[in-house]
């Protein structure tokens, strides 16, 4: 049955300072997995309704190896959204890929470490398929908003997530390379994995901001320098949002992303855990 859109957006400060948003209000949401980064920033934009979140709270007072993605994904499930778009900063790994492209990438090698990266566990085992990470349909729709927005665009690409908060070694950025890796950051991963065990869409814009230090030559990576490049893509990323919500069809029509839990869940319905069901009373609603 067709729905409305309810838009979860995970980025940075340049998002939420978006003219465009109508009735604005930060809400609070708990979350049985601790509080999420940061409030959920909500309004409308072209009718749409848009909830935003912070990855890294506002300042940007996170790392990425202490986000509470599960709290974050729960929130954002919680708050009603059907679908998740993914705005990040990444290096590049490929000459084709310079600094202010934009790639929305569709595979991922994770390299974190120590994260919490599922929502099961003992008591309610589940295995949901991650051959095809992302939702076609919804990076689709957000490559086609990044080019009306007049970004140059990339669709497709292998996102290698690594732990940080340090970048890569050369050595480390030339294996990168050779792994298959378009662009390389610190915050795709376990979020595109929680966000399918919520049964959210998924879909990742990546803002090209360095070259990393594979190529002969180039300077290492520096904070100032991926703060400029964010700086000059902000305007762009804000164009994109509006530009996604002005295309979005009017109703949204059922995904299988709705339902990736369908065989994913294994334990028997007697042998699960009272106490993580009932954490689950967002992520899976649907089945427990």
């Amino acid at each position: 049955m067709a729905k409305d859109w309810t838009i979860g957006l995970i980025g940075g400060s340049g998002l939420y300072a978006m003219e465009a948003l109508d009735d604005p209000q930060w809400i609070a949401v708990d979350t049985p997995w601790g509080p999420p980064s940061d409030a959920l920033l909500t309004g409308r934009i072209a009718g749409v309704k848009f909830v935003f979140l912070p990855r890294h709270g506002r300042g940007h007072s996170i790392p990425p190896s202490h986000l509470n993605n599960r709290a974050n994904i729960d929130a954002l499930k919680r708050a009603g959204c059907t679908d998740l778009v993914a705005v990040s900063a990444v290096g590049s790994l490929r000459e084709d890929l310079a600094p202010g492209r934009f790639v929305v990438v569709d595979q991922y090698v994770d390299r974190t470490v120590g994260r919490a990266n599922s929502f099961f566990g003992p008591g309610l085992v589940a295995h949901v398929s991650m051959a095809d990470p992302v939702c076609p349909r919804l990076s689709a729709l957000a490559a086609d908003a990044a080019e009306a927005a007049g970004a140059a665009a990339t669709r497709g690409g292998c996102y290698i997530a690594i732990e940080g908060p340090q970048f890569s070694t050369r050595a480390e950025s030339r294996v990168w390379r050779e792994m298959g890796g378009d662009v390389i950051g610190m915050t795709g991963m376990p979020e595109a994995k929680l966000a399918r065990e919520a049964e959210l869409p998924y879909a990742s814009i990546c803002m090209v901001t360095d070259w990393d230090c594979w190529r002969p030559g180039e300077e290492a990576v520096d904070v100032a320098s991926i703060i400029a490049q964010l700086h000059a893509n902000a305007d762009t990323a804000r164009r994109m949002i509006v530009a996604l919500a002005a295309s979005l069809p009017r109703e949204r029509a059922p995904s299988p992303i709705d339902n990736a839990l369908d065989n994913a869940v294994i334990t028997a319905p007697e042998a699960r855990d009272p106490a993580l069901v009932a954490k689950l009373d967002a992520v899976c609603r649907r089945l427990v």
